[in-house]
């Protein structure tokens, strides 16, 4: 004898579930009131009596109940007023009524508020039909068989109804009712709310009684869905048995036959098909090697044991929600993956990515909901995977993308497929970072430089990423940069001794003596953080990653253009920017000074020039002398002043005499100082230089330091 158990058979998810949410209830221990199912749980014999067993009692109203006291809900549900008598009456309820019977209730209270007419087809008389009917007020149109359909249709025409099914009748009735309806001109909106589990058991039971010799149905006499699947096994097979549980008497019988199929209805317990299996069995020939149903007993024994959480387990999709997915696991209960534990793309559904009959692995994150099923997820079964390639990047030193989402002490959370890593602050960046939530919402290259599949934490570093690029980008622009070039830079930061300028991913040194023609105090006082500016390349020490630059090569040396721009006897406006014993330095334009001997300040002998004139003081000169060669230029304030009256006749002579010697020998005194100056100036310039060296390196190395850390 082979034995062929159906693809589909036994609990369904919503009997499973108010089973479970019971069982789960019945061992509460510190309750105060009774605990009671309002009418049968589900149809069948043997669930209510181990409930009972339990303490649980059964009432059929709740009128029977007091204050304090629990009443589970039945899978088939309840009208809406049960619900607002149990509230009023401090009742307080489990409700176990199945999610598909749920969505009925939904639809047909909508469709009552709209004044929608609604039609069901069912049986009047099945508490799931009673209960729906009590979400519109009572008044649905209830159609049970194609006559009761043909009497409605008259009463229908023009209304537009709402139609929609008890989740358990064949798929044949709800097709025969819309074919009348059809003839009759009626326009209806249908929503077939027949259960895919109710439809896909009775396919699998036709399909199976048209293949063996004989169907035997397991199910409960008042189970209206076992019923149904006994009229499909007896209308594909004339030797098909209705059984509750294991009669000897009937399975005797049964060994006239060679294959036999066996289904068990949505509320028929593992445990009962188990009996009737193994009393089949028990008449089977004693060479049990060959008898497959052994095999079969190992699945049932394996069905019993149910997977633990971090378990990856294998299922076939039995029903797609619009918040979960029903999976079947092969075990007493069903797998339960919520849209929450599944990875979609922005507007995805569950359907667009599961199908009923879909083979899928999934990981399990809690062995029961509190609702009799098992948590499952494929989200973190992928961020397994994605844990295994964050692993292999590591040890291969790839590049991955991520996504910051928000920051944390002491860096940021980032997002990398199905996972979270770590960045710490001082990884963020090739530069100090002091907050983090600039980065939120970027996405950027990561190196991964740490991973802990145990604890499910890694950690990233974009400063790996950039520290490299900016190498690779230092290499390439110091292979296109050239002594002499003239290239766009950026004004990064000063120092008394400068400027650092941005040239294309490197820094170079503008020394405040390169900036202008003229002499600085400080950089700023041609310059602005953040100007873009030309500058030449002076030199370049690739070795030690210094690069001099040039601002005022790119204008034309002042003293070059003298003799096209300046004549002898120009006058000219002027600042004075240095005043010495024998006269005043004023500045014609940056890098271009002249001399105002102190004979040349005023109208009357001079003693103290800075008795005269200020540093930083506009005056007015006249060019004198112009000498190229030297590059010297003489000029005269006192030749633009208006003439003093000549002096007394008698003393003039004498007074001019003495003053020729006079000038004579202040100009010699000036032009020894003049020479001392220039002198003065080249050790300054020295100096200055061997400054800008020591604090050039004093910089390389704090970058070295920032950078190590």
């Amino acid at each position: 004898m082979e034995i062929i158990r159906a693809e589909h058979s036994g609990f369904c998810f919503g009997v499973d579930r108010a089973i479970g949410m019971a069982f789960s209830e019945a061992e509460i221990k510190d309750r105060t009131g009774r605990l009671y199912t309002c009418g049968h749980l589900i149809h069948n014999k043997a669930v209510v009596d181990r409930l009972e067993s339990m303490g649980v009692g059964m009432i059929s109203s709740l009128s029977e109940a007091s204050e304090g006291d629990t009443v589970i809900v039945r899978s088939h549900g309840e009208p809406r007023e049960f619900y607002e008598e149990a509230d009023a009456r401090g009742i307080k309820l489990v409700d176990t009524t199945c999610v598909f019977v749920k969505k009925i209730h939904q639809l047909v209270a909508a469709a009552d508020e709209k004044g929608i007419p609604v039609v069901m087809i069912g049986d009047r008389d099945h508490q799931e039909v009673k209960a729906t009917n009590g979400w519109c007020g009572y008044r649905a149109v209830l159609i049970g068989s194609a006559a009761e359909a043909e009497e409605a249709a008259a009463g229908l025409k023009g209304s537009e109804p709402m139609i929609v099914c008890q989740t358990t009748i064949k798929q044949e009735l709800l097709k025969e009712i819309l074919d009348v309806f059809d003839n009759a001109g009626i326009t209806y909106d249908i929503h077939n709310t027949i259960c895919n589990a109710t439809r896909d058991r009775q396919e699998s039971c036709a399909e199976l009684a048209r293949r063996v010799d004989a169907m035997v149905v397991i199910g409960d006499s008042h189970s209206s869905n076992s019923r149904k699947l006994y009229e499909i096994a007896k209308k594909n097979n004339i030797n098909s048995y209705f059984i509750e549980n294991a009669d000897k008497n009937l399975l005797n019988r049964l060994t006239k036959y060679t294959k036999i199929g066996c289904i068990a209805g949505a509320s028929t317990p593992e445990w009962i098909i188990k009996e009737v299996i193994s009393g089949m069995s028990e008449n089977v020939n004693k060479n049990m090697e060959q008898n497959p149903m052994m095999d079969f007993m190992d699945d049932i024994e394996k069905s019993l044991r149910l997977p633990k959480p971090g378990d990856i387990v294998d299922g076939k999709i039995d029903q797609v929600m619009g918040d979960a997915v029903i999976v079947n696991m092969g075990c007493k209960k069903d797998g339960i993956l919520r849209s929450d534990e599944v990875a979609m793309e922005e507007g995805q559904t569950l359907a667009d990515l599961f199908k009923v009959g879909d083979e899928i692995k999934a990981k399990v994150i809690k062995s029961d909901d509190g609702e009799g099923g098992i948590m499952l997820s494929t989200k973190r079964l992928v961020a397994v995977e994605n844990y295994a390639e964050l692993e292999e990047a590591m040890e291969n030193k790839d590049v991955i993308t991520v996504t910051v989402t928000r920051a944390v002490n002491g860096g940021v959370i980032a997002a990398y497929k199905e996972i979270t890593g770590f960045i710490p602050m001082s990884q963020l960046s090739d530069r100090y970072v002091e907050n983090a939530d600039e980065f939120i919402g970027q996405t950027f290259d990561v190196r991964v430089i740490r991973v802990d599949t145990k604890r499910n934490r890694a950690v990233f570093s974009r400063k790996a990423i950039l520290v490299d690029e900016k190498r690779k980008a230092v290499a390439e622009i110091w292979e296109n940069l050239n002594v002499g070039d003239i290239v766009e830079g950026k004004v990064m930061r000063f120092t008394d001794y400068g400027a650092f300028v941005d040239i294309g991913g490197v820094d170079g040194l503008l020394h405040i003596s390169e900036i202008s023609w003229g002499k600085l105090k400080h950089p700023e006082e041609v310059l602005k953080i953040g100007d873009i500016i030309n500058v030449k390349i002076l030199s370049l020490n690739e070795e030690k990653g210094k690069i001099s630059l040039g601002l005022k090569q790119t204008q034309p040396e002042p003293w070059t253009l003298v003799g096209d721009k300046y004549q002898v006897g120009d006058v000219l406006e002027g600042k004075v920017v240095q005043i010495k014993e024998y006269g005043a330095f004023v500045e014609l334009e940056a890098g271009l000074d002249g001399l105002v001997h102190i004979s040349e300040i005023a109208n009357k002998r001079v003693e103290n020039v800075f008795d005269e004139l200020k540093v930083g003081e506009t005056v007015n000169v006249k060019i004198m002398e112009i000498d190229p060669d030297k590059r010297r230029i003489s000029l005269s304030i006192k030749a633009t002043l208006p003439e003093e009256e000549a002096a007394d006749e008698e003393t003039a002579p004498a007074e001019e005499a003495a003053d020729s010697v006079k000038e004579k020998a202040e100009e010699v005194k000036a032009k020894a100082e003049e020479a001392a100056e220039s002198v003065k100036e080249a050790v300054e310039e020295a100096v200055e230089d061997a400054k800008e060296s020591i604090e050039e390196s004093a910089e390389a190395v704090k970058e070295i330091l920032k950078d190590e850390e």
